[in-house]
């Protein structure tokens, strides 16, 4: 089957979220909602995710699934705030648990912070299946960027989240705490594997150089020639060396540190203080 895909770019942290609709029905899921932050005042702002909460009632859509690719580190989910408005299971790869046993050190969240993925309604892995009304969806779990990046196969179109952009652009970084460039060359290999027809949304884009407009749909097979990074058959030492040797040139995003106290707890702020205060933390020689 192949599902009606709409993109909501976000300029301000060049992510992409989508709403996929079964083409026989109103069923539809959300993948990789954005909550508007401003990191100088500490402010949310919820206009991104509005406007998909408009967009789902003006087409009476009916909303099964809030899905995460990954643990963000560029901008902050807004599946709570959709949850309440929409309805929806949250759902994220099981991994989380790793990713949340790895930054609840970082950000000294005591025990008090669950690291068993329980913030979330479902945890996915290799192999799992969801539907969205008369829609399958498989899951392939595609580590590299993080231990816990999944991509979602929706009838003819896979989203990808932040293991490939567009072809002109290449691939994810890999070092963040658990990422690996060997890994994710493996599970870039396992897109690949798709039918050439497959359609591939992917979570970012950055206009590369040379191209006018922003852009976040192509195919595998445009992918497998054109990739500047994995295309043409590039072997696996090679894109490890490139990919190692770039990423260690790269600075931290600039949403990194309230982005993963936020989303390893799908999308909800850490609780409050006695007087009904959020703080998020900002650990100093961590990152």
């Amino acid at each position: 089957m192949t599902p009606e895909v709409t993109g909501f770019f976000d300029a301000a942290t060049n992510t992409i979220s989508y709403v996929v609709r079964d083409p026989n029905g109103a069923a539809c899921a959300i993948i990789d909602s954005v909550l508007d932050f401003d990191y100088a005042s500490g402010r949310t702002d919820t206009r991104s995710a509005d406007a998909i909460i408009a967009h789902v009632r003006s087409h009476d859509l009916d909303v099964k699934w809030l899905l995460e690719t990954h643990v963000h580190a560029d901008h902050l989910s807004a599946a709570p705030y959709l949850q309440e408005a929409l309805g929806g299971q949250i759902g994220i790869g099981e991994e989380i648990k790793t990713v949340q046993n790895t930054f609840g050190k970082v950000f000294n969240e005591g025990t008090e912070f669950q690291r068993d993925g329980s913030q979330f309604d479902r945890l996915f892995v290799e192999g799992d299946s969801l539907h969205i009304g008369q829609l399958r969806g498989d899951v392939l779990h595609t580590p590299g960027h993080t231990p816990a990046c999944l991509t979602y196969v929706i009838g003819d179109a896979a989203f990808v989240g932040d293991t490939l952009f567009m072809p002109d652009f290449g691939t994810a970084r890999c070092d963040f705490p658990g990422g690996s460039s060997e890994t994710l060359y493996d599970s870039v290999q396992k897109i690949l594997a798709l039918p050439d027809e497959t359609r591939i949304f992917v979570g970012h884009d950055y206009k590369a150089p040379g191209r006018d407009d922003f852009a976040w749909e192509t195919t595998v097979g445009a992918q497998k020639a054109l990739n500047v990074h994995v295309g043409a058959g590039k072997s696996k030492a090679d894109f490890v060396a490139m990919r190692d040797a770039r990423d260690a040139t790269l600075g931290m995003p600039k949403l990194i540190i309230p982005s993963l106290q936020v989303n390893m707890r799908a999308g909800q702020m850490p609780p409050a203080d006695d007087d009904g205060d959020v703080y998020l933390k900002v650990p100093v020689n961590k990152l």
